[in-house]
């Protein structure tokens, strides 16, 4: 089959066309990073890939350097490949385990006589290396599983269809019902497939569900593995949170419940591990807080969230055997509420965006809130029929003090707007872009003051 169409490839392109600093991308494992930049390579006259796990010997290439000579003079001899002035790109691959490369990037980048582009995995990177990384020379991109957009897309639904889609979203017109039919049917099938290529790639050769779901299974198995590589002190720990998202999200009100890994347990004992599995990619935790005023982190709570996994079909394989098929024909009989939250979570933080949720006990609570253009906007996901029962959304948008103008429920059903609350289909959390509000140019006049 032909590779998967993904959204790093344009940015790839055009991020070497429009600077020259080195490129690092990071992320999970298993959601393609290698194989994007290796296509991307094949633009460049010479492409050299150096992988710092299945080439140990490669991390002595920076050990005791005098200067950007010294390293280019090694590299040379380490590689069979030419190096060719302004027409080689150098992919150095897994650099977890050789931060000191984040060191001299810099200085291989003032060179200017090759391109560069670094990839790491969250699993067992050395966070405070990443962010010490030389500002102006090098741009950090973060990547995730395949988003609902790219998955249409690797299914063969026609860029013509997304747009339509599109400017119904924009203008809040109904969809025909025939093409929303169809969309709410790809969409279940992309809760149970997910965005892990692997899988997606699975899928489109075989359509079948149970070979989706054994490598689904191997996934899961290599992140159980890595966390045992990785963490010698807090394996334990992160390993049960890890099994704990599934069945947690089951619960009525989808929160971790710290108690349940065991009597007297306090949160400070486990929060190096929570942070961890966010770190490496494997969850994601939505923060509870407790105000809508912007900016929302200020009302954060560390201690209460919901964790969600990093993709949503790991997270249907990890529940038993046979749903899948009952997800996809939209089986009323199964509560798809953590589910669809799951989906909305993951396309959400692959927009950037920073996820909470809202508990009060008097006003009640809401399965999301981001900060949409300097605006609260609040978010219901509902997968029932009775998606219009929503006392804590009425709640806050008839209180006077928060004064939100809109709020956004996404369900099965098409497009309905009735008054401040916008009822959309649950796959046009795609066209929920994160807006770039900052002005490109801005001058203040002092001449008053001289």
């Amino acid at each position: 089959m032909n590779s998967l169409k993904r959204k790093i490839d344009h940015y790839l392109k055009t991020h070497f066309e429009s600077n020259k600093t080195a490129l690092l991308i990071e992320g999970a494992r298993q959601i393609g990073k290698t194989y994007s930049i290796r296509e991307y390579g094949k633009n460049y006259e010479s492409f050299i890939e150096i992988n710092f796990i299945e080439q140990p010997e490669a991390v002595s290439l920076f050990r005791n350097l005098k200067n950007s000579k010294d390293l280019l003079a090694r590299l040379s001899l380490f590689t069979t490949k030419s190096l060719k002035k302004n027409s080689t790109l150098i992919f150095f691959d897994e650099v977890q385990v050789c931060p000191e490369i984040l060191t001299y990037i810099k200085f291989l980048v003032e060179e200017g006589s090759y391109r560069y582009v670094l990839s790491g995995s969250l699993l067992g990177i050395e966070l405070n290396n990443l962010r010490s990384a030389p500002v102006g020379y090098l741009t950090i991109k973060r990547m995730y599983p395949l988003s609902i957009e790219e998955f249409f897309s690797n299914l063969g639904i026609g860029q013509n269809i997304i747009e339509s889609l599109k400017k119904s979203y924009i203008n809040l017109s109904p969809i025909d019902e025939f093409v929303h039919q169809k969309m709410m049917e790809l969409f279940r099938l992309y809760l149970v497939v997910g965005g892990m290529p692997a899988v997606v790639k699975k899928y489109i050769e075989t359509n079948n569900l149970q070979e989706v779901l054994s490598t689904q299974k191997q996934i899961l198995n290599l992140y159980r593995k890595d966390i045992s590589k990785y963490d010698d002190k807090n394996r334990l720990s992160i390993i049960e949170i890890f099994n704990l998202i599934a069945p947690e999200l089951n619960n009525p009100n989808k929160r971790f419940i710290i108690k349940d890994l065991g009597k007297n347990i306090k949160f400070d004992r486990y929060e190096n591990s929570f942070l961890w599995l966010k770190d490496a990619g494997v969850s994601i935790p939505v923060y509870n807080i407790d105000d809508l005023k912007i900016p929302l982190i200020l009302s954060k709570s560390r201690s209460l969230f919901k964790l969600f996994m990093n993709d949503i079909g790991l997270l249907a394989a990890e529940y038993s055997q046979g749903i899948q098929l009952r997800i996809i024909s939209g089986d009323n009989s199964i509560n798809c509420g953590s589910i669809f939250e799951n989906a909305v979570a993951q396309e959400l933080l692959s927009k950037d965006y920073e996820l909470f949720y809202y508990n009060n006990k008097k006003r009640g609570e809401l399965d999301f809130v981001i900060d949409y253009e300097g605006k609260v906007l609040p978010i219901e996901v509902k997968s029932g029929k009775d998606y219009k029962i929503h006392r804590a959304l009425s709640n806050i948008l008839a209180d006077s003090e928060y004064k939100i103008d809109r709020a956004i429920v996404f369900t099965n059903s098409n497009i309905q707007v009735e008054g401040n609350k916008l009822y959309l289909p649950i796959y046009m959390v795609m066209f929920l872009e994160k807006p770039d509000n900052i002005p490109s140019f801005y001058k203040i006049d002092v001449s008053a003051l001289n």
